[in-house]
């Protein structure tokens, strides 16, 4: 136990609660995991030569602004198509989804801090020798440090959701983890507004790599230093929040005892395969934004490198306020008794789907008049913020013991179309026109709804059998009802509470 004197004197300095403090740093983990993520997306424009493509007089591409500096329009040293581009933009994600289960199991039997906070590290360490690699190999070595990049950065939101599952208390998940959740957005927004402005101000694009890397490591230092795996083995957690999350979680620590992950029941399950699909259309229309929304902004609407930055960064700042808001609404709705879980995760789901593909389709339409397309893109990902409070927390529902698994496979899933979207988008607009990327937001419009048709039907709010195998007898692989030991009654019941 750690509730010497001492360590409870030092806990009365902690004014806000641990778990918030974990929210807060769990915040901060994936802002900077994607500021670190899309840095070269606003990057590449500054890197690459930008003397191919359409051109004004062919339609395809808009006008440049009379007061523009025209040098923001020649672009770098690279002569890299669009194709290889896409490659390179992809890339990240060829190791991103390979350590999500991995991680995912690692924080599960060892707790999430140090899966959580070493694939931080890795990631701002070879954020940091991006342009020393560049330099040496090109863009071959430039692919192969998105992915070990993307190797580090896998393990971020299955170690996210371990540490959640064993903090976060049910009443409080909505609003929680739309603040955690939410980094993405603030990431995004820095990532976009703080690169624009560093390559208007610093001769050259290395810049963009040091700081958004350096700030990694930072973050490394003082996450070590504020946070741990679970209530029980914080030193510096107050007696009061420890009765508290007692009371609501039911226990303290990780169970140690649980039996190895049930793979059958869980890719069996048609929950979680609603809810993989939900994630495949979040992840498609959102790599396809943060991705590539800053070359649209660049080589088709022709906004300078530092009002790219701005115009890139804005639908973030308005997503991450949705986020945040619903978050809240949600969690009040559900603990009202005026919404279940289950009608909540889907109107929340079903919000951030069909807005966003109205709107960017929208915008496809909206030609050269840039404050309406730059609107009609705020807007769209301002409804993509309801996506949080909606299918994003939804594994903590489903299973509070596998919740880092759950999110590995959902999250990995998903992030096979960020292998795939660059890639596409890179072929699909090799002149970059308006026309060519008309079709890529068509495509994005059928997967939205498809997938969210998918999740309305098939999705759950509740706690699945499969949570705890060990309770689980053959008439429940029978698909009949669960026979639980009299011993095992305490577990069933804090199960039930994170029900309610």
């Amino acid at each position: 136990m750690y509730s010497s004197s001492w360590q409870q004197r030092v806990s009365r300095f902690f004014i806000i609660p641990q778990r918030v403090i974990l929210a807060i740093m769990g915040f901060l983990a994936i802002m900077n995991a994607y500021t670190m993520r899309i840095s070269l997306s606003i990057a590449i424009t500054e890197m690459v030569n930008k003397s191919h493509g359409a051109t004004e007089e062919d339609g395809g591409v808009c006008p440049i602004d009379e007061s523009a500096n025209p040098d923001d329009f020649t672009g770098g040293e690279f002569d890299w198509d669009e194709e290889l581009q896409g490659i390179i933009l992809s890339s990240f994600y060829w190791g991103y989804v390979i350590t999500h289960i991995p991680g995912g199991m690692l924080a599960e039997k060892f707790g999430g801090k140090w899966t959580l906070s070493l694939g931080i590290l890795s990631t701002a360490f070879f954020t940091l020798i991006t342009p020393w690699a560049v330099e040496l190999g090109g863009s071959t070595a430039l692919i192969v440090i998105r992915v070990m990049m993307g190797l580090g950065e896998g393990t971020t939101f299955p170690a996210l959701s371990a540490l959640m599952a064993t903090w976060i208390p049910a009443k409080e998940r909505s609003k929680l983890g739309s603040l955690v959740f939410g980094g993405g957005q603030v990431g995004t927004i820095l990532g976009n507004l703080l690169s624009g402005v560093l390559l208007h101000n610093i001769e050259g694009w290395s810049s963009v790599f040091y700081f958004f890397g350096g700030l990694g490591v930072l973050w490394f230092v003082i996450f070590t230093l504020l946070c741990y795996s679970d209530p029980e083995s914080h030193p510096f957690i107050s007696e009061k929040e420890k009765a508290y999350l007692k009371q609501e979680l039911g226990t303290l620590e990780r169970d140690r005892t649980l039996p190895p992950t049930p793979w059958r029941y869980i890719l069996t399950s048609v929950p979680m395969m609603a809810l993989v699909c939900a994630q495949i259309g979040h992840d498609w229309g959102f790599f396809i934004m943060v991705t590539d929304l800053p070359k649209y902004m660049s080589d088709v609407l022709r906004f300078s490198i530092k009002d790219n930055g701005l115009y890139s960064s804005l639908p973030y700042l308005v997503m991450w306020i949705v986020s945040l808001s619903t978050g809240v609404l949600s969690d009040w709705l559900i603990t009202s008794g005026r919404m279940t879980i289950t009608f909540g995760r889907k109107l929340f789901t079903t919000i951030a789907s069909i807005g966003p593909a109205c709107f960017i389709v929208g915008a496809s339409y909206a030609g050269c008049e840039k404050a309406v397309v730059v609107m009609l893109f705020t807007f769209a990902m301002g409804l993509m913020g309801t996506f949080y409070p909606g299918m994003k927390v939804n594994p903590l529902d489903l299973s509070p013991n596998y919740a880092g698994t759950l999110m590995a496979i959902t999250n990995g899933i998903g992030a096979i179309t960020g292998i795939i979207a660059p890639y596409v988008v890179g072929v699909m607009t090799p002149n970059h026109t308006l026309e060519e990327w008309r079709i890529v937001f068509w495509i994005s419009f059928a997967i939205f709804n498809v997938t969210n048709l998918a999740y309305i039907i098939w999705a759950s709010g509740e706690v699945q059998p499969w949570n705890t195998p060990h309770l689980m007898n053959k008439s429940v692989e029978a698909g009949e009802s669960i026979d639980v030991p009299a011993n095992a009654k305490k577990s069933v019941q804090s199960l039930e509470a994170i029900k309610q």
